[in-house]
């Protein structure tokens, strides 16, 4: 029976247009999101500065897009079902970080929005994310490697986020209430992506002697990651290095050093490339 012909009670199509009250284009560009910070007051507390409130909220928030945006890649292909679910999870919790994240930033300070197509409805953390090139990110270059193997994925995933779970648990006291309440809602988070990654790099370390050698190689190819991690973000450089040495000795794994190792390959570019062709093809599409 074909779709037109069916009564309109029965049709999944007709009734989740009159669900959601959207006309029949949402199907190609969905529905508006929406303002994740709505309600909240984001006037910026006096005795802060908006331009740098800004740019530090850009840059935690470009770290976690990037890189939510690269563990997206292993939907589907990771090498058990739970484990594909669990870097799913990861990506969607970092990926709501980076709205948040993203959002503070332009209400804090416009200008720091890029330049949009003309007649183009996006959202501010939408011309953020999608309406900007490569030089204008602040993550890292850690975020933006892919992962030629899973061993790859969980030993960065695990230096990453055990920096990011000190950097948020700082900005927790941030004298912005709005930028202190996202970091403290990020740190339930990040803790389980982190332990999460622990897990998985003791398991591999300790498993067969295949999963072994390649849980070495990546920590030996990852070593330029540690060391730009910790450098942009020295003031968590000690709390880091303990909870890293902890879980290394346990999986008898060596530290890497920081200094000589050079820095990662920059794939920053092919991380955008991808992200951001259909916003950029459909500018005045709604999302």
């Amino acid at each position: 029976m074909s779709r037109t012909s069916e009564p309109e009670e029965q049709s999944v199509y007709a009734g989740l247009v009159d669900a959601t009250g959207a006309d029949a284009t949402h199907w190609a560009f969905g529905t508006r999101a929406e303002d994740p910070l709505a309600g909240l007051d984001t006037s910026v507390p006096p005795g802060v500065d908006a331009g740098e409130l800004a740019r530090e909220c850009v840059a935690l928030g470009d770290d976690a897009l990037v890189l939510g945006h690269r563990l997206s890649e292993w939907c589907s292909r990771a090498p058990e079902l739970e484990d594909d679910i669990a870097l799913a999870n990861v990506a969607l919790d970092l990926l709501g970080q980076a709205r948040r994240l993203l959002t503070r930033a332009a209400a804090a300070d416009p200008g720091v929005l890029p330049t949009l197509p003309e007649g183009a409805p996006v959202a501010p953390e939408d011309a953020l994310a999608f309406f900007r090139g490569p030089g204008e990110f602040r993550s890292s270059r850690t975020a933006a490697l892919p992962d030629p193997d899973f061993a790859h994925a969980v030993v960065r995933l695990f230096w990453w986020a055990g920096v990011r779970l000190e950097v948020l648990a700082r900005a927790r006291t941030h004298a912005d209430p709005v930028l202190a309440a996202i970091a403290g809602a990020g740190v339930s988070e990040v803790a389980y992506h982190r332990d999460w990654a622990a897990s998985w790099v003791l398991t591999l370390a300790q498993g067969t002697a295949e999963s072994r050698r390649r849980t070495v190689e990546a920590v030996a190819a990852l070593a330029p990651s540690y060391a730009e991690l910790l450098a942009r973000h020295p003031e968590v450089r000690a709390q880091v290095a303990e909870a890293v040495g902890a879980l290394f000795d346990r999986a008898e794994l060596a530290v890497p050093g920081t200094d000589g190792v050079g820095e990662p390959p920059d794939r920053l570019a092919e991380v955008l490339g991808e992200m951001q062709s259909v916003a950029r093809a459909h500018p005045r599409g709604r999302w």
